[in-house]
């Protein structure tokens, strides 16, 4: 979605002609979009976004047209098996279904705030069941505030899948309704407790790929500015006081670098009863096992002691800073990518 919206915001300012979504709902084979993909249109022409990176654009973007005109959504399927799978492009293989509407506006606003604030939240959307059913939506943010209706028993089942979705998917609300849930993640967070050179390279990269990034180190010298003018936040605190200042998410991961137990241990103890994503810790498996023996006599269990990733990267053999810090936004991409992706 955050990729139409700045034209979106621009048509509706620029005149008042009504605008069609098409979403891709679901896909199979070599589709090159997921699930959540969006294409928008008006009725003089114009679109923006994907659902297929130009395989299927021409077809939607027709039926699209008829969608203006009726206002009636309609659930597309193209595939392989499909005699239109030659004209639409997926001669190549793969299947993609995708529903197309009319754009609610109230809804959109309300997700707009989510994703340009940087907020999460979902919108459960009806694509299949009775016809005077279909189309309707309902958004609910993390923090609880919500806009629409599925009607009463369905907006009951749809907070029950939300809270444990994490990736937008088709999900069966009911015998004969099917809904699409689209899920908003706001950019993850990378929090490096400790300053080191490592933490330096780690920063720059991280950034690179639209991480927040957050320096968090209680000894100045390593902590400074001069050697992090590319984190978007330095913490020159101890991890118990900078910790309680930031907002640990399901869409935060935390980098230690220091192996020092004198800050390591202190994080550790907040980081296991938290939702972060991912916790590694920089040190030899002789470091780690050490580790594990500090933590266990403080009485966390082997499944919490588990979520850390140590010795911390993926196994590239990374020899240098710059490679040690590869190696382990390579296992933080590939953490978050199986979690939500």
């Amino acid at each position: 979605m955050k990729d139409i919206l700045e034209d979106i915001d621009r048509w509706q300012i620029e005149s008042d002609q009504p605008i069609a979504t098409a979403t891709v709902v679901k896909t199979w084979g070599s589709a090159p979009r997921k699930a959540g993909a969006k294409l928008a249109l008006t009725t003089n022409g114009r679109f923006c976004g994907s659902v297929s990176g130009g395989c299927v654009e021409g077809a939607v973007i027709e039926v699209g047209q008829t969608v203006l005109a009726s206002g009636k959504p309609q659930l597309l399927n193209y595939g392989v098996a499909d005699e239109t799978a030659w004209e639409v492009g997926l001669a190549c293989g793969g299947s993609i279904e995708v529903f197309v509407e009319m754009l609610d506006t109230a809804v959109y606003q309300f997700t707009h705030e989510l994703i340009t604030q940087e907020k999460a939240g979902v919108t459960v959307t009806i694509i299949r069941g009775p016809e005077e059913m279909v189309g309707r939506k309902l958004s609910i943010a993390r923090s609880g505030e919500q806009i629409g209706s599925l009607g009463a028993d369905l907006d009951v089942a749809a907070a029950q899948i939300v809270k444990t979705a994490n990736q937008s998917q088709k999900v069966q609300l009911a015998p004969e309704v099917e809904a699409f849930v689209d899920v908003y993640r706001p950019a993850p967070t990378l929090v490096i407790v400790g300053g080191v050179h490592i933490a330096i390279a780690l920063a720059k990269m991280a950034r690179t790929i639209g991480y927040h990034t957050i320096v968090v180190d209680p000894r100045r010298a390593f902590g400074s500015g001069e050697r992090f003018p590319h984190a978007d936040h330095l913490l020159t605190l101890w991890p118990q006081k900078a910790f309680a200042q930031i907002d640990l998410t399901p869409d935060t991961a935390v980098a230690l670098l220091t192996h020092d137990p004198k800050i390591d241990d202190p994080a550790l103890k907040i980081l296991l009863d938290s939702p972060v994503f991912y916790i590694g810790a920089l040190g030899s498996r002789k470091t780690q096992a050490k580790r594990v023996g500090r933590l266990q006599a403080m009485g966390f269990s082997a499944a919490k002691i588990g979520r850390i990733q140590a010795p911390i990267g993926l196994d590239i053999g990374a020899y240098n800073p710059e490679e040690i810090a590869l190696s382990i936004l390579a296992e933080i991409v590939r953490t978050r990518r199986r979690n939500f992706i």
